[in-house]
């Protein structure tokens, strides 16, 4: 039987404006075996002092079963953000100041339990990304669980950027990571960036495609009203309309069944 993701990109489905919507997170590191769902199954205890309504996520490495637990908190923002790291004191249950981290933090999805894409097709570009990763001071890459969307799977989550990616090819991770760190968006697996609502996220891969603009800081957001988003760009201001139209039906994860989903259709003005 076909995969969810094979059946999403069999049928072209668009990867812009689907990606992760959040300002704040809370990754934890997580040593037990992942249930379905383990942070809305209380699996993961959240450490008191973490951001009301973060982002939480499930976080993991093999061969860390001697060091201290860790946590990464981060606020997504337009400028960048800012990422720290948490030393997690057992039975604490308190999130420190903890330490800014100036560097690109990779999550990538490999929660099988919850999508069996994930795991096949999430962990090898985990085990490559941990090789040409440099995290010799605070690792930097994680497994992490369901970040949304396993029809678009690999994905990867970078913060404090906010930036998520899908249909991640194994063999270009090193270059993408490359890239990621030096506050460039690898565009053609851009699914969106999360301090947008989905249908900025749209427009704005949209704009950044067509123009090639591939610096975080390149696009500014000037309005977004009534479908009508309007970027700043280095090349003058980017007008788009932004509609919501019916996508191809297909099964949004393994286990279920086919629906319709839902696409944007970007058009200048």
């Amino acid at each position: 039987m076909n995969s969810c993701s094979g059946e999403s990109r069999s049928l072209e489905e668009p990867l812009r404006g689907t990606g992760v919507v959040a300002e704040q997170w809370l990754c934890v590191e997580s040593r037990a075996q992942w249930g379905r769902d383990p942070i809305g199954d209380g699996e993961v205890v959240i450490p008191a002092g973490a951001a009301p309504g973060a982002t939480v996520y499930a976080i993991r490495r093999h061969g860390r079963s001697l060091s201290p637990r860790l946590a990464f908190s981060a606020v997504s923002a337009e400028a960048g953000g800012e990422l720290r790291v948490h030393v997690l004191e057992d039975g604490s249950g308190e999130l420190s100041a903890g330490e800014v981290v100036p560097h690109t933090l990779f999550l990538v999805c490999a929660h099988g339990r919850r999508d069996p894409c994930c795991s096949r097709l999430g962990l090898p570009v985990y085990k490559l990304l941990d090789v040409v990763v440099d995290g010799s001071a605070v690792p930097l890459v994680w497994q992490c669980s369901h970040t949304g969307g396993h029809r678009f799977a690999p994905n990867i989550v970078a913060l404090p950027w906010g930036v998520t990616l899908g249909r991640v090819p194994h063999d270009q991770a090193p270059e993408i990571a490359k890239a990621l760190d030096d506050g460039r968006v690898p565009l053609p697996f851009y699914r969106g960036r999360s301090i947008y609502p989905a249908d900025v996220q749209a427009a704005e891969v949209a704009i950044r495609q067509a123009g090639g603009f591939d610096c975080l800081e390149d696009l500014r957001l000037l309005s977004a009203d009534d479908g009508v988003v309007v970027f700043s760009t280095p090349a003058g201001d980017a007008v788009r309309r932004v509609t919501a139209v019916p996508g191809p039906t297909l099964r949004k994860s393994c286990g279920a069944e086919p629906e319709q989903v839902t696409t944007f259709e970007v058009r200048e003005t």
